[in-house]
């Protein structure tokens, strides 16, 4: 059966979902917003099922070639002392392996395995569901009808607010600050300093930069006018390779951190994918493997059902809700215990910050 599919968004879930469905036989429309010469900064790190999902969307070959494998988390104190360490090599064994490289190489792999092409600069500025379809209006000018449309457009997702599937993501209190740094210490392991309700995480990306990621509990708190100032403010204190770190840091990224928790992901022929359906704070690096895993899920859902649409985004549902629920609580969980004060929390950690911490991720091992 041949299906009018329209994915909106190119990101990371957007072009996940595409990806889904072409290897499940379907050829879906893509539109971005954004014009194609935004690349996405930074860096990113999977996890082990992060790609495992890739590898079942058939991505994985291409991205072997990037980034630098990490093999252990060490999780140290304020003052640079160790409190544990977790061998993910072990965690992920026999899943997939944990890798941190830039996003922009990550998109461009991505943006391979769509297939066809993807439509920037072009917004859905109207959406309405008629007699089972979804007519979308763009603003190009173009009006066209679907059988299915997958909002895969972020945390913020106008899909979202057009099918009233929801209300805007709500903020966890967290300011995020990302920097990739060149020149920097020599490093390893992925690295976690933790302080207090703030913490420093730096690993190694390959070609001898290091992707920094760093935030702090302020929910009352602007998002600072100079990032940079701020972030050296914040951690100057810190030990470990944080210092070494900081002398290199140039530009810096920020963002506050929000969820997105809906009673329903579907509507009608309309579906939401990714962080608009389920966004969490970034605190497990989650976000990319559960927006892989929705890709494949998605086309492998509509392939058994392609004749009843409804029916096949109900069982994506229900097969994705508890698994996102699960990351959604355990990064709860992360942060709270982040949060404690460290003359509690870091005796704490060091008995058993290695057992709490894995738990975390055990459900994820499990097949998707």
């Amino acid at each position: 059966m041949t299906l009018r599919i329209l994915v909106v968004g190119a990101g990371i879930s957007g072009l996940a979902a595409a990806r889904g469905l072409r290897i499940a036989g379907f050829r879906p429309d893509v539109v971005e917003a954004l014009p194609a010469t935004v690349v996405p900064g930074a860096g990113i790190y999977l996890p082990g099922n992060a790609s495992r999902a890739l590898r079942l969307l058939g991505l994985d070959v291409p991205l072997r070639p990037l980034g630098d494998l990490i093999f252990r988390q060490v999780f140290l104190d304020a003052r640079g002392r160790e409190l544990f360490e977790m061998d993910v090599a072990a965690l992920w064994a026999g899943v997939g392996e944990s890798r941190a490289l830039s996003r922009a190489d990550l998109q461009q792999v991505l943006l391979t395995g769509v297939g066809g092409e993807v439509r920037f600069e072009t917004e859905v500025t109207g959406l309405e569901i008629v007699e089972g379809a979804a007519k979308v209006e763009f603003s190009t000018g173009g009006v066209a009808e679907y059988d299915l449309v997958v909002g895969a457009d972020g945390r913020r997702s106008t899909i979202r607010e057009k099918v009233g599937l929801g209300g805007p993501a709500v903020p966890t209190g967290q300011i995020v600050y990302r920097s990739v740094v060149s020149g920097g210490p020599p490093l390893t392991d992925w690295t976690a300093v933790l302080g207090r309700r703030a913490s420093f995480v730096a690993m190694p990306m390959g070609g001898r930069r290091i992707y920094c990621y760093a935030d702090e509990t302020a929910p009352d708190s602007p998002n600072p006018d100079d990032p940079r100032a701020r972030m050296l403010e914040l951690f100057e204190s810190f030990g470990g390779p944080v210092p070494a770190i900081l002398d290199k840091i140039e530009k810096v990224q920020v963002a506050r951190t929000d969820e997105v928790v809906l009673p329903s992901w579907s509507k009608g022929p309309v579906v939401l994918a990714g962080d608009a359906a389920h966004a969490t704070a970034p605190t497990l690096a989650q976000g990319a493997a559960m927006s892989f895993e929705d890709g494949y899920v998605l086309g492998q859902e509509l392939r058994a059902s392609a004749d009843d649409i409804p029916a096949a985004l109900r069982a994506f549902e229900r097969r994705r809700r508890p698994r996102c629920g699960e990351v959604r609580e355990r990064t709860r969980e992360r942060d709270r215990t982040r949060d404690v004060p460290p003359t509690l929390r870091d005796p704490m950690l060091r008995r058993r910050g290695l057992r709490l911490f894995t738990d975390h991720y055990r459900e994820l091992v499990s097949p998707v």
